[in-house]
C-alpha cells in the first residue's frame, strides 16, 4: 500500500510525507493525536491533522526556542513552559545546569503519554526531577503566577482549538506579570508566508507589543512547517535580543547544538523586508 500523510497549508497548497506505518492514534478530550513513521523524517507527531514535529527536524525548532533567550539572559533559574508536551523544549532547557525548576503546563495528558512512549528522543527529559508537569489550561495557570519566572516559553499549537487562548492580549499580559523584572518570553510566532498564517502572526505581535517594552521577531528554517519559514517572538522587560549580549558567556557553557550558534542568533533577527513591513504595520 502507498500511504501518505497530507497537511493542507492553504486551500491551494498541500504538504505530503510518505508513511511507512501509523504507530499511534487516539482521540483525547481535546484533540486527535497521531504518530506516524516515515522513511524521510522518522517518526512524526500530528495533532488534529497538523504537523507538530518530526524526528528529523524538531531540533531546529526546539533549539531556536530555547537557546536564543538562554543566551540573552544571564541567570535563568525558574522557567515556565506552556504547551510542549512532546518534551523537546524541556530537553534543551535541561542542558543548563543552573536551571532549578521547570513548570510544564500541558492541557492534554495524552500527548505527554504518547510522546513518552513513542518519541523518546524528545520526551526523555520530562522525567527529570527539576520538571513539574501541570495538566491544565496554560491561560488559567499563568493568571495566578506573579513575579515567579525568569523565562516563559510558549510552545503552543496554532491559534485555534486547544491553543487558541494562548494568543490573546490577556494571556500575554499575564505572562508579563508572571515574569520577574528582567524576564523574557519567547513564543512560536507562526509563518509570515501564507496569508492566513501571516494574519495570525501579526495579531500575536500586536498583542505582545501592548504588554512588553521590548518586542522583536526572529526566524528559522523548519522544513516541515508551512512554507518552511517560521518565526518566533522575543519579548522582554529589560534585555535586547542582540545588542549587548555576552556571546562569550554562552560559548563557554559548551552547550551541544546542531542548528543554533551565536552568529546565527544575531542573524536570525535580520528579517526579510516583507516581514519587517508586516510587523511595522501592526506595531502602531
Amino acid at each position: 500500500m502507498d500511504l501518505w500523510f497530507t497537511e493542507h497549508h492553504t486551500p491551494h497548497v498541500r504538504f505530503s510525507i510518505q508513511v511507512d506505518r501509523q504507530i499511534y492514534s487516539a482521540q483525547s478530550e481535546f484533540q486527535r493525536i497521531d504518530i506516524f513513521e516515515s522513511e524521510e523524517f522518522g517518526r512524526f507527531l500530528t495533532l488534529d491533522g497538523y504537523m507538530m514535529l518530526t524526528e528529523k527536524d524538531e531540533f531546529i525548532y526546539h533549539e531556536m526556542m530555547v537557546h536564543v533567550p538562554m543566551c540573552v539572559h544571564k541567570d535563568v533559574r525558574d522557567v515556565l513552559v506552556i504547551g510542549g508536551g512532546d518534551g523537546g523544549t524541556v530537553r534543551e532547557l535541561l542542558r543548563y545546569g543552573k536551571i532549578r525548576r521547570i513548570d510544564l503546563v500541558e492541557i492534554d495528558a495524552l500527548v505527554v503519554e504518547a510522546c513518552g512512549k513513542h518519541l523518546p528522543q524528545t520526551a526523555a527529559g520530562l522525567r527529570d526531577p527539576r520538571v513539574s508537569i501541570h495538566y491544565e489550561d496554560g491561560l488559567k495557570f499563568v493568571r495566578h503566577a506573579h513575579d515567579a519566572y525568569d523565562l516563559i516559553l510558549v510552545d503552543s499549537t496554532d491559534p485555534f482549538g486547544p491553543g487558541e487562548g494562548l494568543f490573546t492580549k490577556e494571556f500575554y499580559g499575564n505572562c508579563c506579570k508572571a515574569l520577574r523584572e528582567d524576564g523574557i518570553m519567547v513564543n512560536q510566532h507562526e509563518s509570515p508566508f501564507y496569508a492566513a498564517d501571516a494574519e495570525a502572526m501579526q495579531r500575536a505581535h500586536k498583542r505582545i507589543a501592548l504588554s512588553f517594552p521590548i518586542c522583536r521577531v526572529y526566524q528559522a528554517h523548519i522544513p516541515t512547517y508551512p512554507s518552511g519559514h517560521w518565526l518566533f517572538g522575543f519579548a522582554s522587560k529589560r534585555y535586547a535580543p542582540v545588542l549587548g549580549v555576552d556571546w562569550a558567556r554562552w560559548k563557554a557553557l559548551k552547550i551541544p547544538t546542531r542548528y543554533y550558534n551565536t552568529k546565527l542568533h544575531a542573524g536570525a533577527f535580520a528579517l526579510p523586508t516583507y516581514v519587517e513591513e508586516m510587523l511595522r504595520h501592526v506595531e502602531g
